[in-house]
């Protein structure tokens, strides 16, 4: 049984996700919950609850899930916001919910419809036809029985059964569809300007008693998050070719011997040529062969008129221009039946007609250099970086295994893991749970090592802010970030969520109050603008090129001004609109309407994604008309749990 697991792994995966997962919530959360002592109930469903113990585990299966499936690009933080939590609820209740209204209507599923929906599974079938054989190949090595098996998929069709019917009549009208599309695919011609705020920074000033007024305004956004500063040891390719002792002229010389036939110069040839292309059909393949035949008697004949000859009868167009120069050509680097007619060429001495891919060529070979070998001396310091960047791959392994034991061995300090690798504790500021502070933030010029960009990874982050790391200030941990780059890390001060003094950020303010105001005055400008060219008044102000664009092809204009431009009224163009950006303002002259008249492939692709959305819009507005039956009801417990931090096991 446990080697059928080994081998299929990724189906296992998705037998235990769809066969124990529906029994637990239908058996062991609405069941064992209950039991479980001082467990708080969060959203009342019904008669039943969702609970805190429910809604932490399915926290940490999801956390433990992406750090699974996502690796070390996994980041804690994108699940930790309120937004994600919400979600993650929201699935529960309406579950719960689904649960609720399938007892109470006592949904049921025939025995008929259950092994129709069984035999349906992909992952029951060998080639698309239901086997019994890996049926009970596949519950035998998820330790289920068919009993088991058969009761959480009966449980799941009578959930899908509450709300399916609903989703699967759910037709877009095609009233509906029509005008949708319209809006969709209508264009507009358009012609931008934009104000930057940029081009009215100059004009700006502030006064220090500005910047202290905007200091104390804006406490709560100059905050800074809870972080620590850090010290840590960094292994890398770098670090362990620093470790490799300088390498003998002896030991240099026998790996020059045991490779000397890798420190060898091809042979090179310095080429012209002339090419007539092969024809369409047979008569003018033949009367391009033999119009490179007296092409090549003419050039053999006279050698030193071949530039003239490839000028006037050479048909490649790129080299005819130069005599047909093509330059130096290293050998084994041309198709083999090319290769060996050049480099059989004398220097000075004209080929007959050779047949390449291209068609028919004559080649004068203007000069030739032999192979050669080259020497120790030549190649010495080449070999002696060969040398020490094998010593090096085989001496990080070693550093790698040592650094991780002193680490943990010494968990007080990473002194000693310096000491005996040879390595720099490096350090750095501002390293909070969700990112590195940036330099502006934290009132510094710059880090003190360009490495501590390394600790951005979320990895890292992971282990500064573990119990052991911040509580008991021990080592951190070890964390490879990738083959050749592993950094040892610790804590060394913690530093609580504050606002910086005034002097700290003094020049942050005051470049924010600058910007501010050259914000202001970009709209004001444009807006102004604006105002004048509705009125009628001439302008000489200029325009980009004209660019159409609709709501399924905005051309990167932002959706602001793409919401603004296509919902204005065309009465008469040109028609004028402003919209403030983010950077100040963009003025914009619409100059023609198009309506879309779709290709049938876009349309129908439109209409599916369309009445998809039309159903799961009818599928949230049916859910919470149950909720509402079921008066679902947020209970006191909910906010606590709803702040609560999470950590992976």
């Amino acid at each position: 049984m446990f080697n059928f697991i080994r081998r299929h792994q990724r189906l296992m995966q998705l037998v235990l996700l769809i066969l124990i997962l529906p029994s637990f919530v239908l058996i062991g959360v609405s069941g064992y919950t209950n039991y479980v002592s001082g467990d708080e109930d969060l959203v009342q469903v019904g008669e039943q609850a969702v609970t805190a113990q429910e809604f932490d585990m399915a926290r940490r299966n999801q956390l433990n899930e992406l750090q699974r499936t996502m690796g070390a690009t996994f980041d804690p933080a994108v699940v930790d916001t309120p937004e994600a939590k919400q979600q993650l609820l929201d699935s529960l209740v309406d579950r719960r919910v689904l649960i609720e209204i399938a007892t109470k209507e006592r949904f049921s599923v025939s025995d008929a419809s259950l092994r129709q929906a069984i035999a349906a599974m992909p992952e029951l079938q060998e080639d698309g036809v239901f086997s019994a054989q890996r049926y009970n190949q596949l519950l035998a090595g998820a330790g289920l029985s068919t009993k088991d098996f058969e009761q959480s998929q009966r449980a799941e069709l009578a959930l899908s059964r509450v709300v399916a019917p609903v989703v699967q009549s759910a037709t877009l009208p095609q009233v509906i569809n029509d005008e949708l599309q319209k809006v969709l695919l209508d264009s507009r011609t358009v012609q931008l300007h934009a104000f930057s705020a940029d081009q009215f920074l100059a004009e700006q000033s502030v006064t220090d008693e500005q910047i202290k007024q905007w200091y104390q305004d804006n406490q709560e956004q100059l905050r800074l998050p809870d972080y620590v500063n850090v010290d840590f040891l960094l292994l890398d390719e770098e670090a362990a070719v620093g470790s490799v002792e300088k390498v003998s002229d002896e030991d240099l010389k026998a790996y020059f011997e045991q490779n000397k036939a890798r420190f060898v110069s091809p042979a090179r040839i310095n080429l012209s040529h002339i090419l007539i292309l092969p024809g369409a059909d047979d008569a003018e393949h033949q009367a391009a062969q033999q119009l490179a035949k007296e092409l090549a008697a003419k050039a053999q004949a006279e050698p030193d008129s071949f530039a003239e000859l490839a000028k006037s009868a050479s048909q490649d167009k790129g080299s005819a221009s130069s005599g047909g120069e093509l330059g130096w050509i290293t050998h084994g680097n041309w198709p083999e039946v090319l290769q060996n007619a050049v480099f059989a060429l004398k220097k000075d001495q004209v080929s007959g007609v050779i047949e390449g891919p291209d068609g028919y060529h004559i080649f004068k070979a203007n000069d030739f250099l032999p192979e050669e070998s080259q020497s120790f001396d030549s190649v010495k310091e080449q070999i002696a970086d060969e040398v020490r960047q094998q010593l090096a791959a085989e001496r990080f392994a070693d550093m790698a295994t040592k650094l991780t034991n002193l680490v943990y061995e010494s968990p007080e300090s990473l002194d000693a893991a310096a000491d005996a690798l040879g390595l720099e504790i490096q350090k750095a500021q501002g390293v909070a749970r969700d990112r590195l502070l940036n330099n502006a933030e934290l009132g510094i010029d710059a880090q003190a090592f360009t490495t501590a960009a390394l600790l951005e990874d979320p990895r890292v982050r992971r282990a500064l802010y573990t119990a052991q790391s911040l509580e008991q200030q021990h080592n951190a941990g070890v964390i490879e970030l990738s083959s050749d780059t592993i950094v040892a890390v610790r804590v060394n001060e913690f530093v609580p969520s504050h606002v910086p003094s005034l002097e700290q950020l003094h020049e942050q303010v005051k470049q924010q109050l600058l910007q501010e105001q050259a914000l202001v005055a970009a709209r004001q400008t444009g807006e102004k603008v604006l105002a004048e060219l509705q009125a009628g008044a001439e302008t000489d102000l200029s325009f980009g090129e004209s660019i159409e664009v609709s709501r399924v092809d905005s051309q990167q204009i932002p959706k602001a001004t793409l919401d603004k431009l296509m919902s204005v009224e065309l009465t008469q163009l040109p028609v004028f609109v402003g919209v403030q950006s983010d950077n100040g303002y963009h003025l914009v002259k619409i100059v023609g309407k198009n309506s879309g008249s779709p290709d049938p492939m876009i349309a129908d692709f439109l209409q599916k994604q369309l009445q998809q959305l039309w159903g799961s819009a009818q599928e949230q507005t049916f859910m919470q008309a149950l909720r509402d039956q079921l008066n679902v009801t947020q209970l006191p417990a909910l906010e606590q749990a709803m702040s609560a931090e999470l950590e992976a096991e």
